[in-house]
């Protein structure tokens, strides 16, 4: 796979990685059982969203989102950056995916949501781990894109590379001939009495033999 194949692979894994991370913050990632029976009037459980578990998780992926852009647009050392960047977004994910379903993080979204409007102290919580792990999946894509940027995101082409090429035309001649002329070229050529703009197969002048030959 060359250069260009291999970034543009990158895009929508890494895209996808972060895609699945947001949608599995909006999801329900565990029920409050408060014990009563809904059949006989008592509470229905509660469900806790991811968002609700762990806060962070929405902002990381957003930001893992934007910092697809941010290789697309830059080469060298700050493509490398964007690249840890990304792999610490994704290990923040698996992070929060590990904290979110603890039971710290359990009890203490259960008292937020269930002491203060209802006035129920005791409840049990379940994860119901679908959604958590599709979160834990998605950051580990992420991990796996900012390492794979760090490591090869050098040899991958920018934005850039296809405006230079358009610039540069197909007939544009290439080495020290096409580049600039120097200052010590262009008073050569006055001393020879020759026009420094002109081109120098056209111009006798440039010619050790005066155009002559034979």
């Amino acid at each position: 796979m060359n250069a260009r194949r291999e970034l543009w692979a990158w895009v929508p894994a890494c895209a996808a990685g972060a895609g699945l991370v947001l949608l599995a913050a909006g999801r329900d990632w565990a029920v409050l059982d408060t014990g009563g029976d809904p059949a006989g009037g008592g509470a229905e459980p509660v469900p806790l969203a991811g968002a609700e578990l762990a806060p962070f998780l929405g902002p990381v992926a957003l930001a893992a989102l934007a910092a697809v852009v941010a290789v697309l647009a830059t080469r060298g050392w700050p493509r490398r950056a964007v690249g840890a960047v990304i792999a610490l977004c994704g290990a923040g994910v698996a992070a929060g995916v590990w904290a979110g379903t603890g039971q710290a993080a359990l009890a203490r979204a259960g008292v937020e949501k269930l002491t203060g409007p209802t006035g129920v102290g005791l409840f049990s919580a379940e994860v119901r781990w679908g959604w958590p792990a599709a979160a834990a999946a998605g950051g580990l894509v992420l991990l796996a894109a900012g390492a794979a940027a760090v490591l090869r995101g050098g040899r991958w082409p920018g934005m850039s590379a296809r405006y230079d090429r358009r610039e540069a035309g197909p007939g544009t001649a290439a080495g020290p001939a096409a580049g600039p002329v120097t200052d010590r070229a262009l008073w050569d050529a006055l001393d020879r009495g020759a026009d420094p703009t002109a081109d120098p197969a056209a111009d006798p002048a440039a010619d050790p033999d005066g155009g002559r030959r034979g």
